[in-house]
C-alpha cells in the first residue's frame, strides 16, 4: 500500500486504490479455491462412507441370499425367519455407516468462511481508504 501523500492528486489515489481492490480480489479469488478444495476432500471422506454403506447393504442381500439356503438346511428355524435374523443384522449396520456420512455431510458447510470474512474486512478498508 503506498503512503498518503497531501500532494497528490484525486487521480492518483483514485488509481491506487483500483490496484489495491484489484489485488485484493484476485487474494480473495485464492483463499476461496484452496477453502473450497478443503471442502471437496472432506466431502469425499463422507461419499466414502455412503459408498461403504451401501456396499455393506449390498452384503446383507448377498447373505440373506445365502442364509436362506444354508440355514434352511441346519436348524429348525423355519427357513424366512433365519433368513430374515441375519438380513435384519447386516443392513442395520449398513444403515448406520449410510446415516453417518449422510450426518457429517448435513453438519458441513459448504461457504468459504475465511473468504466471506476477510471480503468483509477489504469492503471495510476499502471504505476507509475512500473517506
Amino acid at each position: 500500500m503506498t503512503q498518503s501523500n497531501p500532494d497528490r492528486s484525486l487521480g492518483d489515489l483514485f488509481s491506487d486504490l483500483s490496484r489495491e481492490i484489484t489485488k485484493l480480489v484476485r487474494q480473495e479469488i485464492t483463499l476461496a479455491r484452496t477453502e473450497l478444495g478443503q471442502t471437496a476432500s472432506k466431502v469425499g471422506q463422507d461419499i466414502g462412507f455412503l459408498a461403504v454403506g451401501g456396499l455393506v447393504i449390498y452384503a446383507g442381500l448377498l447373505v440373506i441370499l445365502a442364509a436362506i439356503v444354508i440355514i434352511l438346511a441346519t436348524i429348525g428355524l423355519p427357513w424366512w425367519l433365519s433368513a430374515l435374523i441375519v438380513g435384519i443384522i447386516v443392513a442395520g449396520i449398513g444403515y448406520f455407516l449410510l446415516r453417518r456420512g449422510l450426518d457429517a455431510l448435513k453438519k458441513e458447510n459448504f461457504a468459504p468462511q475465511k473468504t466471506i470474512d476477510t471480503i468483509k474486512e477489504d469492503v471495510e478498508w476499502a471504505k476507509e481508504q475512500t473517506r
